[in-house]
Formats: structure tokens, C-alpha cells, sequence
């Protein structure tokens, strides 16, 4: 096996001339957090966004930064305190390891005492979201950052390539024997070491093996009981556990349509991993390709459509709600989209390049809830065509339309 910093040298020798313009555009004036999961090129985004002669980085995943700091958060207001006025920005990594920086940081602020802008950026917001950690007061702005989307990556994007691998970009731009060292590694250190050192949870082993069960269930409707059994462990662990890989931005809890959002948050949701890529590493399904007309096949284009969907709705500040359907008689909908302008989009996500109407009976059930929602049939057809109601989306098109 390569070691982790080998696979990192190929990645940069490989990826030095193919720059990938990311969607996000980082405010140049204004304080912000920018968060996302590992590897998804945050502190890339930063460098490439801000003169690195004008900025100032403090990396808190550096064991003597951070020991630093903890015994002494007077030594931070000092240092910037004493910055020349040629720098304009202060970059601070990973600041959810030291949620207590940020009281020292609004006082900066508050008091008018720099003319510099800050950057914080972190791969989880449990601890300032469950800390009760100082966000600033709303001086702030958020930002997310997700992988590459097939927008950013244009004529460099495979479909196939994506559904196998994922789009994190060292392992998107890497040959395929290094971009599964490097998932590899993710799931098996990152992952578990990162829930470890936050101390967000006791049971290690348990966590562990829930881990790899929520990669195989990601995208089907959330069974506690049966997960809980499976890991030994309880429900209200288990409800835990998804919460957990929601704050560490390492999933999404999409949640069954209901007009009632009580009704609403009272029943099983579904989990989306963040990237196909890591949840094939942690299903062990890296090593063939997914292969159309399979069932794997499908279930992979439906976890990536979701995915892209998620993210250019954050890129495009769209402020679309997203849900999924599921009536009693076992009818769906992959996925519910609720506009700003109140607009319904029923969206079923079919792998096919012709998808059959017979598949598609989870529309028309949703059409009677909902008689105004617009029904669409996203798939990998080369045109659009309607028939039924139904309009029959090629999946780029939905997207060109949409976002």
C-alpha cells in the first residue's frame, strides 16, 4: 500500500496544471466561516482567492498551533494586534478544534481593533453548533464547499467515472490506483480518527460499524431498530450516530414531504453520504466499475444526482427545500424540490436512458397530494421529451433549466 504521503506527492505532480475553477466565489471584504468536509480543496479555494503576500494562516490541525494557542488565547489577539496594515486577511483552518478562539476574534471585531477580515474555515460544525460556540453575532457570512460538481470539472467530467470514485478532487484527478488509496485511507483514519478526536462519541468500535452500515442503506429510508441491532447498540444511538455524520458534513438527512413539518419530522428520513466515492470505500465496492442497466448502477446515479443538486442549490443561493415521498401504499419519489417561489417539482431519478412510465407510478400518486407540482422524470436520455404530465429531463438539462 502507498503511504499517504506519497499518494499526496502523485496527486500534485498529476493535478499542477489542471486547475479546476471552483463555483464558489469567496466575498473579498466581509468576515466569513467556510465550511465543507476534508479534501473537498478549502484551503486551496483560499490561497488561489487571496494574496498570499496580504493573508495570514493559522492551521489548528498542526499539533504545536494548536497546543499553542490552547494554553494561551491572549498570544492570538496579541499577534493580531501586531500585523502590519499590508495584511488584509486572516486565514484560521479547522476552527472548530478551538471554539473558544472565537470569543477572542468577536472582540476583535466588536471593537473595531483590526482592519483585517477573517476566514474560518472547518471540516465540522458539531462542536460550534453543540458547543454554544460564539458564531460572531451574524458578522459573519457561511459558505459551503462541496467536491467538484460536473460544472466545474466541464469537459474533464465522466459520468462513470464519478459514480465509481466520487469527485473529491485529489481522488477525481488522480489515476485510479492512487484515487483508491486515497478513499481508502479517508474512511479508515480520517473518518474514524476525526470522530475520535473531537471526542463526539464513547463506543469507537460501534460507531465503526454503524459507519459502514449507513454506507450501505445511504439513499434508502433510515430502519433504527434494525440498524441498532445489527451494531449492537440502541435506537437513540443510532439517531445519534446520523446526527453526528450530519454536523461532521460528511451526509444529509433528507426528510419525508409532509405540509406539516411536525408530521413531517415525526417520521423515518433518508441519508445521503456526501460523495459516491467515499460511500463505495466504505461499502468495499471501489475495485470494478459500476456497470448501466444494474441495479448498482442506479442506485449510484440517484446518490450522485442528489448530491449535485445539494450543492449548486448552495452554490446558486437557490433556497430550495428538498424532501423525498413515500405514501403507504409503498409509492415514491426520489426527491421533493420546494422553490423560493413556492413551485413543487416532483423528481424521480431513473439510471435508464429510456425510463419506462410503468416505473415511474410514485409521480402520478404524488400528483394527487399535490395537483399544481410539476412531474419529472431525470434520467440519461439525449432528449427531452413529455408525455403524461411527465416531462422527461436528460440529467444535464434538468440542471442547465433549474440551476
Amino acid at each position: 500500500m502507498l503511504s499517504t504521503k506519497r499518494t499526496q506527492k502523485e496527486v500534485d505532480k498529476k493535478t499542477e496544471n489542471r486547475t479546476v475553477h471552483r463555483s464558489l466565489k469567496l466575498p473579498p471584504k466581509a468576515h466569513f466561516f467556510l465550511f465543507g468536509p476534508r479534501q473537498v480543496g478549502k484551503s486551496t479555494l483560499i490561497r488561489d482567492s487571496f494574496s498570499e503576500k496580504k493573508t495570514i494562516f493559522y492551521n489548528l490541525l498542526k499539533d504545536k498551533e494548536y497546543t499553542r494557542l490552547l494554553a494561551n488565547l491572549d498570544l492570538f489577539r496579541e499577534e493580531v494586534l501586531a500585523l502590519k496594515k499590508s495584511i488584509t486577511h486572516i486565514v484560521i483552518d479547522e476552527i472548530q478544534r478551538l471554539p473558544a478562539l472565537l470569543n477572542e476574534i468577536h472582540y476583535l471585531i466588536e471593537e473595531d481593533k483590526i482592519l483585517q477580515f477573517f476566514i474560518l474555515s472547518g471540516s465540522s460544525a458539531r462542536k460550534l453548533k453543540r458547543g454554544q460556540a460564539n458564531l460572531l453575532g451574524g458578522r459573519a457570512w457561511t459558505r459551503h464547499l462541496y467536491p467538484f460538481t460536473h460544472r466545474e470539472l466541464k469537459k474533464d467530467f465522466n459520468l462513470n467515472r464519478a459514480l465509481r470514485f466520487g469527485t473529491l478532487p485529489p481522488v477525481y484527478l488522480s489515476e485510479d490506483d492512487s484515487a483508491k488509496e486515497i478513499l481508502e485511507s479517508y474512511v479508515e483514519t480520517y473518518l474514524t480518527e476525526e470522530i475520535k478526536a473531537e471526542a463526539l462519541v464513547r463506543n469507537i468500535g460501534s460507531f465503526t460499524r454503524f459507519l459502514k452500515l449507513a454506507a450501505s442503506e445511504s439513499s434508502n429510508v433510515i430502519n433504527y431498530s434494525n440498524i441498532a441491532r445489527e451494531t449492537a447498540t440502541s435506537s437513540q444511538s443510532i439517531k445519534e450516530y446520523f446526527q453526528i455524520l450530519e454536523d461532521t458534513l460528511i451526509g444529509y438527512i433528507l426528510l419525508p414531504y409532509n405540509k406539516s413539518e411536525r408530521k413531517r419530522l415525526g417520521k423515518h428520513p433518508k441519508f445521503y453520504l456526501f460523495d459516491n466515492g467515499i460511500k463505495n470505500a466504505l461499502t468495499k465496492d471501489l475495485n470494478d466499475p459500476v456497470e448501466p442497466k444494474t441495479s448498482a448502477y442506479g442506485i449510484a446515479f440517484e446518490h450522485f444526482i442528489i448530491n449535485e443538486i445539494i450543492r449548486l442549490n448552495k452554490y446558486h443561493k437557490k433556497n430550495m427545500d428538498f424532501s423525498f415521498y413515500r405514501n403507504s401504499n409503498g409509492a415514491e419519489v426520489d426527491l421533493i424540490i420546494e422553490t423560493e417561489k413556492k413551485n413543487i417539482l416532483a423528481v424521480e431519478i431513473k439510471s435508464s436512458e429510456n425510463p419506462n412510465q410503468a416505473e415511474l407510478r410514485g409521480l402520478f400518486s404524488f400528483q394527487e397530494l399535490e395537483p399544481k407540482a410539476k412531474l419529472i422524470c431525470l434520467s440519461r436520455a439525449e432528449k427531452m421529451r413529455i408525455a403524461n404530465d411527465i416531462h422527461y429531463y436528460p440529467w444535464k438539462l434538468f440542471f442547465e433549466e433549474f440551476f
